[in-house]
């Protein structure tokens, strides 16, 4: 799988989620590193609307780093994202709030 193809998943995953429970901004920038795909982008919620875009974001709520697979996992919910975080499969710096709010929403 390509960079483009896990941003393209994440996107089409996100594209009917229900934001309407958001307010404010809530930004992450996903870190991808993987044997063969490694790259950033980020996923917001603005305006009830989440968006979904293949660059770095710098007002953002927190950074995940994880690799492909595992994030796809997460958000097929086939992996727990807590249970990930706690087994170090993911890590986060900033607001972990901020990442299950974004995270629960492909649900």
């Amino acid at each position: 799988m390509t960079y483009e193809q896990v941003v393209a998943k994440v996107k089409d995953k996100f594209a009917n989620a229900d934001a309407s429970s958001i307010d404010g901004v809530k930004a992450l920038q996903i870190n991808l590193e993987g044997k063969n795909v490694n790259g950033i982008f980020y996923i917001e919620v603005k305006d009830h609307n989440v968006n979904v875009e293949p660059y770095e974001y710098y007002d953002r709520n927190a950074i995940v780093t994880v690799n492909p697979t595992n994030l796809l996992k997460i958000l097929d919910g086939k992996l727990d994202a807590v249970e990930a975080y706690t087994k170090g499969k993911v890590t986060v710096e900033g607001d972990l709030g901020a990442v299950m709010e974004v995270i629960n929403l492909a649900k």
